[in-house]
């Protein structure tokens, strides 16, 4: 929306009332609204001839003004000059019709000056004005000349580069230019940019001729691109690449790349909440680094094919393989991102500390998070920050110690929407929301649950079973068990559906609490979901939710008056919560023991 303002130099008083004309504006109490998204380049013929009749008028400069938009939207002297095949006496010239026919706006001046269309359509108008050949030899010799001239530009710019090689249709130069434009996004952790570059890569890499070196560099850029699209949650997109670049891998018999792209699929079952096809893949890319002898594809496929058996419930197993990774990767191999967007070192101390706390194993999960957390600050890469906080935030959180959950996950959220790491949002939410609930601040817990699932509907994640079940105890906790026993019931059939072990222990211990408080309560159903869940934590080594459903069995034995039953299981719920100092249930618990001991 832009204001009308008195004193508005003439050509824009002309141009908004072209615009208004033709129908891209209207205008509301005195202030100008876009009537709809304007697409880039489509300039309506009316308006388009009346800025190329204005240019006309001045025709000794029209050159200038098509030069100065190929180069864009705003354009500085000592390129336009570098570039230009005009003496400096009538470049300047020409600089100045176009300033005072109110078409750029000039900052600084001489050599030092700076230009820029006073209106994107402008700029459009001019360039389209040039016939495809010369708009094609234009952006070629601006791409040489700064190749050549400003190297400076060319190191920081590199996108720059890379657009003028590909309009100029000389694809095989600018390939580089997309691929460096990428890397120095990523080192930004602008994930979004990085994507676009590499995906201008690839399309500029397919107009090429073939030969054995396209399949190979179509590899590593859809590569690439994956390592990007993971933190944006873009699942979907990664594995359609994945599948391509397995296809071109086996048909020039490339192994090591075939073994980086297996590796990757492990990744991607696993996000998209596939469990058994991550085995497989996990299991198949492992087989492949010992046969190869590659160091760092070995790490990778332990540390993926432990995700996997992660989300199975398969905890032992899966600490084995991350206690393997963490081993591999001490000294200079700390800080080693083998192509990656993230350390490894860091995120394999992350997952080998929430199967530590599904395991009880609070002290060894301390020790491990502290240490992710020191080499995630120092790699100052706000994803490996965030990796590494939420360790130490699953950690916290599964022993109760809540002050010190609720901070961090206060920053991994914050970390989450400043970064954009999109593909993180949901489940950190949940912990947070979780997390403010157990402190008594449900205002704050349910808005960020329910959005989170939200989001999570949208585009269910590994981790979908595990938010219903979040959502389901908050509305408990809340006194709302009408509400939290559809989630439960949900959360119970896809941890089902998935094979997902450890969701669905959780699922049903909490369908049993749900069934404990029931009016009236349901003794029987309680009991029975209280058992299942406790025979399915045992078999996985769940001990914090072993000492869990013993307090939900001791808690209804009380309501029901079997006073031995009652203090058998709570009795073995206050041994376990001590044994792994999970001091925030003890007064609970204390409380009903203390209640059936008639103290």
């Amino acid at each position: 929306m832009v204001a009308k303002t008195d004193g508005v130099p003439l050509f824009v008083e002309e141009l908004t009332k072209m615009v208004l004309e033709s129908g891209l504006l209207e205008e509301v109490n005195g202030r100008y609204e876009l009537t709809g998204p304007l697409p880039p380049l489509a300039i309506p013929a009316t308006l388009h001839d009346s800025l190329m009749a204005r240019l006309d008028r001045l025709a000794t400069v029209k050159t200038v003004a098509q030069l100065g938009a190929t180069i864009g939207r705003t354009f500085t002297y000592e390129l336009l000059h570098a570039v230009a095949s005009l003496d400096e006496a009538t470049l300047q010239h020409g600089l100045r019709q176009l300033v005072e026919a109110e078409l750029v706006y000039q900052r600084d001046a001489g050599p030092q000056a700076t230009y820029l269309f006073k209106h994107a359509l402008i700029q459009d108008a001019a360039y389209q004005s040039l016939l495809r050949s010369t708009r094609q030899q234009y952006h070629q010799r601006i791409a040489q000349v700064v190749e050549a001239q400003f190297p400076e530009t060319a190191e920081t710019q590199p996108e720059l580069l890379a657009h003028h090689y590909t309009e100029a249709g000389r694809h095989a130069q600018a390939i580089p230019y997309w691929q460096q434009a990428g890397q120095r996004a990523v080192r930004r952790s602008a994930y979004r940019e990085a994507a676009a570059c590499y995906e201008q890569a690839l399309e500029a890499l397919q107009q090429l001729p073939g030969g054995h070196e396209v399949p190979v560099e179509a590899i590593d850029l859809r590569l690439h691109l994956r390592n990007v699209l993971l933190p944006l949650g873009e699942q979907e997109r990664i594995l359609d690449h994945l599948r391509v670049a397995a296809t071109l891998a086996e048909a020039v018999q490339d192994q090591p790349r075939l073994g980086w792209v297996t590796i990757y699929m492990t990744s991607c079952y696993y996000n998209l909440g596939q469990p058994e096809n991550a085995v497989e893949t996990g299991q198949r890319a492992l087989t492949m680094a010992r046969a190869l002898g590659d160091v760092a594809l070995h790490i990778q496929a332990a540390y993926y094919l432990g995700l996997a058996y992660h989300l199975l419930g398969h905890y032992r197993q899966a600490v084995d393989l991350l206690e393997s990774t963490v081993a591999a990767l001490e000294g200079s191999l700390v800080h080693e991102r083998f192509g990656l967007p993230y350390l490894p070192s860091v995120f394999s101390r992350t997952w080998l500390v929430w199967c530590l706390a599904e395991l009880g194993a609070f002290d060894e999960g301390r020790a491990i998070g502290q240490d992710s957390l020191r080499i995630a600050e120092a790699s100052e890469r706000p994803w490996d920050l965030l990796a590494a906080l939420r360790g130490v935030g699953l950690r916290a959180l599964g022993q109760g110690d809540i002050q010190v959950a609720l901070p961090v996950f206060e920053r991994c959220l914050d970390l989450c929407q400043t970064w954009e790491i999109v593909g993180w949002f949901a489940i950190i939410a949940a912990q947070l929301g979780y997390t403010y609930a157990l402190a008594g601040r449900m205002r704050d817990a349910l808005p960020l649950l329910e959005r989170a699932l939200g989001q999570g509907s949208a585009r269910p994640s590994v981790y979908h079973a595990r938010l219903l079940s979040y959502l389901s105890e908050v509305y408990l906790l809340d006194g709302r068990p009408e509400d939290a026993l559809p989630h439960a019931v949900s959360a119970l059939e896809l941890s089902h559906a998935r094979k997902e072990r450890g969701f669905q222990a959780y699922a049903l211990r909490l369908v049993g609490d749900i069934a404990a408080q029931h009016e009236p309560c349901n003794v029987a159903q309680a009991a029975a979901d209280y058992h299942r869940a406790l025979a399915l934590a045992e078999e996985l080594g769940m001990r914090p939710l072993q000492a869990h459903c013993h307090h939900g069995l001791g808690t209804l034995f009380v309501t029901t008056g079997q006073r031995e039953q009652a203090r058998l299981e709570l009795s073995t719920a206050l041994n376990l919560y001590r044994a792994m100092e999970m001091t925030f249930w003890l007064p609970e618990a204390e409380a009903a023991l203390a209640q059936v001991e008639g103290r």
